[in-house]
Parts: structure tokens; sequence; C-alpha cells
């Protein structure tokens, strides 16, 4: 599994003119699944995303606190397109884990996710699938 983490202010993933989820402050984060993925991966990522230090504490000292101490949302954005190669000047994805055992192995993520964190939180939880290609993360970066 690969993650893009992005410190955000806000957050927002359209379709069209459509908001099909948006958050205030705290993570965006683009997750990648590979065909050799499973629950390890997910255990690990999970829990590194909910300790990692991206923000600065009361004092303005940086890396110091995650975003389950600062008790921020989180936004996760499944994104096969992480997992591309180029093979001349086309994209491949035979590295990306095929949809339905990905949005097995993605909602797992996010169950563990909701879990370790206060579920009204990780409400905000996106699936984004290869047929949608409209679809677009608006980020207001911090």
């Amino acid at each position: 599994m690969k993650m893009i983490v992005q410190r955000v202010t806000a957050a927002k993933v359209t379709v069209g003119d459509e908001v099909i989820s948006s958050i205030g402050r705290g993570l965006c984060v683009l997750i990648g699944i590979t065909h050799t993925d499973g629950g390890k991966d997910v255990e690990y990522l999970s829990r590194k995303l909910l300790a990692l230090r991206l923000f600065e504490d009361e004092n303005g000292k940086r890396w110091q606190k995650s975003v389950k101490d600062e008790k921020l949302e989180i936004l996760c954005i499944s994104q096969f397109t992480l997992y591309h190669r180029l093979k001349g000047n086309k994209p491949d994805f035979h590295m990306a884990m095929q949809g339905e055992q990905a949005q097995i192995l993605y909602q797992s993520f996010l169950k563990r996710l909701a879990n370790e964190y206060d579920q009204v939180k990780t409400v905000f939880l996106v699936l984004i699938c290869k047929s949608i290609y409209k679809m677009m993360a608006l980020l207001q970066w911090n």
C-alpha cells in the first residue's frame, strides 16, 4: 500500500458539480493498493497515519501533534493510479489490485481507521472507482 498524505485547511471531492465529500482542517490521503497487499499492510498504515506527527503544538513547535491528537478530520481517497507505470507513452496499472479485491481491502482500511479513531471524524471517507474519470480532489493547502 502507498499513501500520499497532505495537510489541508479544507478538502473536497467533486464529481461534475456535485460535492461527494468534504472536510475542514485535517488530512487528505490518497491510498493506492497493490496486488500483494493484505491485512498487515492495512494495520501498519492505519496505525502510522493516525500517529504521524504533522501538526504544531500549542507553542508553535512543528511536527509535534497527530491528526488524532488534534481531533481533526481525514478524507481518504482510493487511488489506483498510485501504482501506475509508463509503457512508452501509455499508463499501465497492472500493479494495482483489481476492483472487488481492492474495494474489500480499502473498506477494511476505513473500518480500522474508524475503530482506532473517532468515527465521526472518519465519516468523510470516499471510494473512487476506475469508472469515474471526472472525479477531482480540490484542496486548499496549508
